[in-house]
């Protein structure tokens, strides 16, 4: 591949300070949740999404989607969430094979008791560091970034979801 566009001097400080600040600032938030609530910052997000869903009940499939997570991943953590009473899967009476999790009433209140900490630090090193005018840019930078990528992880996701269904009628 011999068209590569390289990236100017410019665009390679602004991409190396972006990820040094976006994963200094998931690590900081990773720790702070371990530290504050004794589990991974995956596991508060989980349990976040789940309270916000009708019933407090999501689709695996849609869950591993809306916490970017791959399915092994998110099967894994929600197993570690059934341990600890969090969370229970129960099976889908549509389709045999697929399953949904469900926040209990134990994970609520374990999410709640989690969610001032967590809002603290998301407060302290994200907006507070930030004008209203950089608050703004930054709504419009992360919009920007997310509709240029929509298009192609709705591509993958069809193709993804396409070879799990070849995958299995031929099993």
């Amino acid at each position: 591949m011999t068209d590569v566009r390289w990236l100017t001097t410019r665009e390679q400080v602004t991409w190396r300070g972006y990820l040094t600040a976006t994963g200094m600032f998931m690590d900081h938030l990773d720790r702070q949740m371990q530290r504050d609530s004794g589990m991974p910052l995956a596991y508060f997000e989980i349990l976040a999404v789940l309270s916000e869903m009708p019933g407090r009940s999501l689709r695996m499939s849609e869950l591993a989607e809306m916490c970017r997570s791959s399915r092994s991943r998110l099967s894994h953590a929600v197993s570690r969430l059934e341990e600890a009473g969090w969370v229970r899967r129960r099976a889908c009476e549509s389709d045999k094979r697929g399953s949904f999790a469900e926040l209990t009433d134990a994970g609520f209140k374990v999410l709640e008791k989690a969610a001032p900490n967590h809002v603290t630090t998301v407060r302290e090193h994200l907006f507070d560091m930030l004008t209203d005018e950089q608050l703004d840019q930054l709504d419009q930078i992360t919009t920007a970034i997310q509709n240029g990528l929509t298009p192609k992880c709705d591509v993958a996701k069809a193709e993804l979801e396409a070879e799990f269904r070849a995958g299995s009628a031929s099993g």
